[in-house]
């Protein structure tokens, strides 16, 4: 783990491996958005935010089904 993944905390570091996951899937790094006209790289990082949104949600919501769930013993 990296130090700014320490610093920012588990979040920041699972949102930056959604947002590399998302641009991987569509044929990118973000090293290669500063190569891309600004409009495109934006429009992608808008598309990787929204996927990365939508996902930590996902994960969230399920955390918190999951604590609430009682189990019968």
């Amino acid at each position: 783990m990296s130090e700014e993944s320490i610093r920012d905390g588990p979040q920041s570091a699972m949102e930056r491996t959604l947002l590399e996951e998302y641009l991987q899937s569509k044929g990118y790094r973000f090293k290669d958005l500063c190569k891309l006209p600004e409009e495109e790289a934006r429009a992608l990082m808008i598309e990787a935010c929204r996927y990365a949104s939508l996902k930590l949600a996902q994960v969230e919501s399920t955390a918190h089904i999951q604590e609430n769930i009682r189990w019968p013993l």
